[in-house]
């Protein structure tokens, strides 16, 4: 630990991050000069509850690292039927080799109120020097689904000390999975689930929300959306629980879906199947990675199997971390490269969201 603090301060000194110095060695793969490592398949597995899911990146600009915000579902817990998706915390792994590998590091402490709860789904921007927080609130844990969702606001100068903002005032209550972009205007949009279909609101400061409960996407039932500009294109991909979907704008008012899914269909790579769910994209450069988590166990199996007594087995609550790189096609559509290759990564360039 001591010689990996002696050398964070050495490249400080130099100006380069610990991700930037990886420029500086190898051989480069590409027009751009950056070294990719190959990631490996897994990506990540959660070494405590191994239930990491909905996966956010964003950029720690006081480490240089990239880390992953995710739900740590309690997949190793035996519980009665999806009581293993609540009580969970927001779980933290960084990366210091531009995203090809990851190392835990705990959980967030995000209680504002006394009692064991339930925090799904964060998205972070970084926004005045502040990163802030939504992540969906949820008072307790259930043993079947259920329970009221509020969007709630947190803020941080480093990633891992949070201050509660409070709850989003949103045009509809009980909402998950918020996914935001800055407007060419300043403003901010929130797209957010509420009765599997996506809303947004709009504020010029993360506190104050406009909108109306006019959804921006709505023709199939959906979840964990994403929201992206990649090629000159705003890009919208959420998860229809076997595969995404994908839209596409021209102004962030009108969409446009695509026939084809992506992540609709199992790789050869380990634990990369059924199909993707609820992802999180990082843009760098020319290209964009997509990360998103699988239930491996699920392959030949039902989401809902139980037991005598109503539990899921373990082998179809546990998932797995995984990335794949997006391309446009010629055609204007947006697909992942062959998944079936080895994926070599490296998330050098920032780009906030």
């Amino acid at each position: 630990m001591k010689t990996r603090l002696i050398l964070a301060g050495v490249l400080m000194v130099l100006g380069l991050s610990p991700i930037q110095a990886a420029k500086t060695s190898g051989s480069a793969d590409g027009s751009d000069g950056l070294v990719r490592k190959e990631a490996p398949a897994p990506l990540f597995r959660d070494p405590v509850t191994d239930g990491a899911a909905d996966p956010c990146l964003v950029y720690n600009r006081g480490t240089g690292e990239w880390w992953m915000l995710y739900t740590q579902r309690r997949a190793n817990s035996e519980t009665a039927d999806v009581a293993y998706c609540y009580g969970n915390p927001i779980g933290v792994a960084s990366s210091d080799d531009g995203g090809a590998t990851w190392v835990y590091r705990g959980t967030l402490d995000l209680d504002f109120e006394p009692g064991h709860n339930t925090f799904w789904a964060p998205d972070v921007v970084w926004h005045n020097g502040m990163y802030h927080m939504f992540v969906s609130y949820i008072r307790g844990v259930r043993n079947h689904w259920g329970g009221k969702a509020t969007m709630m606001h947190y803020t941080s100068p480093d990633l891992w000390n949070w201050t509660y903002q409070g709850p989003c005032v949103l045009p509809k209550e009980d909402v998950i999975d918020a996914t935001l972009i800055q407007k060419p205007d300043g403003v901010w949009r929130m797209w957010y689930k509420w009765d599997s279909k996506s809303l947004y609101a709009d504020s010029r400061d993360l506190t104050t929300w406009t909108g109306t409960d006019r959804a921006a996407v709505s023709d199939k039932p959906h979840e964990g959306a994403k929201a992206f500009r990649f090629k000159d294109r705003y890009w919208f991909i959420v998860d229809e629980w076997a595969g995404m979907a994908v839209y596409s704008s021209d102004d962030l008012e009108n969409w446009t879906r695509q026939e084809k899914l992506i992540l609709d269909t199992p790789s050869t790579r380990p634990d990369d199947a059924p199909s993707g769910s609820h992802g999180d994209v990082v843009v760098v450069g020319d290209r964009a990675y997509i990360f998103y988590f699988t239930h491996p166990g699920r392959r030949f199996h039902t989401r809902d199997s139980k037991n005598d007594i109503g539990n899921i087995p373990y082998e179809l609550k546990r998932s797995s971390i995984q990335v794949a790189e997006l391309i446009v096609n010629p055609d204007g559509t947006l697909a992942t490269i062959d998944r079936n290759l080895p994926v070599k990564i490296n998330l050098s360039t920032v780009q906030d969201k």
